[in-house]
Formats: structure tokens, sequence, C-alpha cells
């Protein structure tokens, strides 16, 4: 049974107690998410999550499963980085987190979506104004 965006479970990801006591960065990156596209065809992607954690971490294997239920969503681009972002947003509570999905060409098009905390539009304050250089996502280029 096809499942649509509706039916991303949330509750698969886990938190855990941040043990630092200063502000440091969390790079994740997650090489191979599948999900179905709007047309049910298969869809691929690599994301990367920068976080600066607030009291609370990545369980990455949660992040794992989490990842893992998108083989059967039939869901666009657009919407799964929303969804992805309010959820990493609403169970991490991270000072920053900034979401970048790089979907794998199809009919020879490339996609590169970003979300960030920081942005006024997402309620940030605008202060990381450096971030879009090179480093941002491990030189990545498309």
């Amino acid at each position: 049974m096809t499942k649509i965006w509706k039916d991303i479970d949330k509750s698969i990801l886990k938190a855990l107690p941040n043990p630092g006591d200063g502000a440091y960065e969390i790079k994740v990156k997650i090489p191979e998410m599948t999900f179905l596209g709007v047309k049910e065809q298969p869809d691929f992607a690599t994301v990367y999550l920068t976080i600066y954690p607030g009291s609370k971490i990545l369980e990455l294997k949660s992040v794992k499963q989490y990842v893992y239920q998108l083989r059967n969503i039939v869901v666009s681009y657009e919407r799964l980085i929303n969804l992805m972002y309010d959820h990493l947003m609403e169970v991490y509570e991270p000072e920053r987190l900034r979401l970048v999905m790089v979907c794998n060409p199809r009919g020879g098009i490339s996609s590169r979506l970003t979300i960030d905390s920081d942005w006024k539009v997402r309620g940030g304050e605008d202060k990381y104004q450096g971030w879009g250089t090179k480093d941002d996502m491990w030189e990545v280029v498309m």
C-alpha cells in the first residue's frame, strides 16, 4: 500500500541529552535518501544537516529509521524538505538547523533545496550572513 506525505512518522526521531557545555556544530550526511516522487517513481537525494544543538542532540539510529520510512512515501521535493525541517526543529529544538537536499537528476534536471532556521522568514535573526560560502556543505557542488 502506497503512503502519502501525511503518513511520515516523526515519532521515530529520538533525542539524546547534549553532553557538551559549549557551542559546537554537528554535520550529518545522508547519502542515499530514497522516496517516491509525485508520479510514484523512485527519487533519490543526498541530505546534509548542519545543527548547532541546544539541550538535545540527534540519535543517529533514529534518523536512519526516519529516513528509511520515506522509501514508500509519495511526496514532492518541496513538501519533503519542509516536513523534515519541521520535524527536526520540533524534536531536537536546535539553536540553528540548516537542511540541504540535493536531488539526483530526473529528466536531465537536478535540484538543490535549502532551509535555514536563521533566515528571518523562518523566524531567525539572519545573524549567520557569511554562511553560503564554498565551505557551507562540504563543498557540495551541483
